[in-house]
């Protein structure tokens, strides 16, 4: 397992449509396991294939609290089917966009198909945070960060700053 760079946005790549996945090999099989150790050492609890720049339709998640409990989950080619009417509004962040927050407002309960880390075909019904979290993981999938739910103005200054942030961290000190 390796741990990989995660893209922040501003970045063209976050923006694209990931492709999906013919069959789940061992090369996605250890896609998903560098992106569990990536999310992990982040301290994340979900990550898309494409924040780590590759455009495949692959997401996983884990929502556990304790470190010694950990409850990886894995979703190769997600799809919801059904998403409540009913709303709820977490704080949402994103490794993609570095210690920014935002309260957003997802529909709280979602069904998905989707095949597991060794291509089982599977349902889930999800509610709370965990379908929160898919469908903020899903957005990813489709070019969407949750930034794009915020006002322009909102979105505009959280953008400037991570672009000011990056041509800091790009500075070399010798």
């Amino acid at each position: 397992m390796a741990i990989k760079k995660i893209l922040t946005e501003p970045n063209k790549l976050l923006r694209q449509i990931s492709k999906p996945v013919e069959k789940v090999g061992d090369e996605e099989r250890k896609l998903m396991d560098d992106m569990l150790e990536t999310m992990y050492s982040s301290n994340g609890i979900g990550l898309a294939a494409i924040q780590i720049g590759i455009a495949k339709r692959i997401i996983v998640l884990d929502i556990s609290k304790e470190p010694e409990t950990k409850s990886p989950m894995y979703f190769v080619n997600p799809v919801i089917i059904n998403k409540n009417n009913e709303k709820t509004t977490y704080e949402e962040g994103c490794l993609s966009v570095p210690n920014q927050f935002a309260e957003i407002e997802r529909p709280n309960k979602c069904q998905i198909d989707y095949l597991d880390y060794n291509g089982m075909k599977k349902n889930l019904q999800a509610e709370g945070l965990l379908a929160t979290c898919i469908q903020h993981e899903m957005d990813h999938l489709e070019g969407i960060l949750f930034i794009d739910y915020l006002s322009k103005l909102k979105k505009t200054m959280i953008i400037k700053k991570l672009s000011k942030q990056k041509v800091k961290s790009d500075r070399i000190v010798v």
